[in-house]
């Protein structure tokens, strides 16, 4: 069987950008998020990956889903898929690197080349409903 990575992505928009973040150790930016551990939920697994990422505390009754997308992964074994469930929510705190994380950036859509497929999809979708400049 193919391997599915499971994700959970915030989608953080401001001044029709997109916020994304750079692992320690990687080339590629990222929507801010992470994998599903055990049993966890969508909530659970965005709070968790955001308070860990970006040291900010999600707001869960502000969460809204934007869409699910799935992807081929890039340097995995053929057949290897990720699907991203993402979602919009505010947040209380100030947005930070955490000992993870080593850039944040806001991107554009001039910027959809410098994120994997699987985000490169939200890009496509948010640029069309007017949302990502």
């Amino acid at each position: 069987m193919a391997e599915l990575i499971d994700t959970v992505a915030w989608v953080r928009l401001e001044g029709g950008r997109i916020l994304c973040a750079r692992p320690r150790g990687k080339d590629a930016f990222y929507i801010p998020g992470g994998k599903r551990e055990g049993d966890e939920t969508d909530l659970q697994t965005l709070v968790r990956e955001i308070a860990e990422e970006l040291t900010v505390a999600i707001r869960p009754d502000t969460v809204a889903h934007v869409g699910t997308y799935h992807a081929d992964v890039p340097g995995h074994p053929a057949g290897a898929t990720v699907r991203m469930a993402c979602y919009l929510a505010d947040y209380t705190g100030t947005l930070a690197a955490s000992s993870e994380i080593e850039d944040v950036e806001w991107f554009g859509y001039a910027d959809r080349d410098r994120v994997p497929p699987v985000d490169q999809l939200l890009f496509d979708d948010l640029h069309r409903d007017g949302h990502l400049r």
